[in-house]
């Protein structure tokens, strides 16, 4: 039997649940790989079995109790991450805190200390607007995104959301009904600044020289809604946008 890698993944999670599902039957307080396996596996099923992304999340938690698991379990696993696969395509479901509220505790594994002042996002880094999204179905872009690079189908002005990423958690996300505008603020990349794949609209240094010119370009020509060019609203064509970013991708 040919699997893909998709599938082989899927395959050992589901594996890994079992196990956990047999130790549980049996009294055995689950470890942090064995209750990973077993809340991120729930969350597939459902997605599988044509539930909906809350759905989802709230299987997730209600899976596993802070007592069917190790005392250190639930400090350190303060959330599940899995792409499940949902009946419109593949979503990532984030489930915090799985298992209740933790109460801090400074001796438990896992416990974060920080500094007095811990380093933060100043002020004057953010850009904040309002995004609309213009399709007919939920839009969720992940907190590590290229911004600039988002759904085709939102608007929001593309050229104040280069090079940044949305602040919030990582490994979050923010969902964009149809039709209603949600306020954002992102904050710069960090790191070496480099952009690869996402839409194609960089694919490389964000301050190379003429790199933005060629971004705010390919965006125009591809389709992509902007909120500053009132001209964009008229309803490009997704697919024909997908195609040309798909192209860029393998092209370069």
């Amino acid at each position: 039997m040919r699997l893909t890698p998709t599938e082989r993944d899927r395959l050992l999670l589901f594996s890994a649940a079992e196990l956990a599902r047999r130790r549980r039957a049996d009294g055995v307080l689950l470890n942090v790989p064995e209750a990973t396996a077993l809340i991120a596996d729930e969350v597939c099923e459902v997605a599988r079995r044509g539930g909906r992304h809350a759905e989802a999340v709230e299987i997730g938690r209600s899976t596993l109790s802070a007592e069917e698991v190790l005392a250190e379990v639930p400090y350190i696993v303060r959330s599940v991450a899995v792409e499940a696969v949902f009946t419109d395509g593949s979503r990532l479901v984030v489930v915090g805190e799985p298992f209740g509220p933790v109460v801090e505790r400074d001796d438990m594994p896992g416990s974060v200390v920080t500094a007095a002042e811990p380093a933060v996002n100043e002020p004057s880094d953010r850009v904040a607007f309002e995004v609309v999204n213009t399709a007919s179905v939920v839009v969720s872009v992940t907190s590590h995104f290229h911004f600039f690079e988002a759904n085709p189908r939102l608007l929001f002005p593309r050229a104040a959301a280069y090079g940044r990423h949305l602040d919030i958690p990582a490994g979050t996300h923010v969902r964009f009904e149809p039709g209603e505008p949600v306020r954002v603020e992102l904050v710069p990349i960090r790191g070496n600044r480099v952009v690869i794949g996402f839409a194609g609209l960089v694919d490389g240094p964000l301050d190379e020289p003429g790199r933005f010119e060629q971004a705010v370009g390919r965006a125009r020509d591809w389709g992509f809604l902007d909120s500053d060019r009132p001209e964009s609203t008229a309803s490009p064509d997704p697919a024909q946008a997908a195609a040309r970013a798909a192209r860029a991708a393998v092209t370069g």
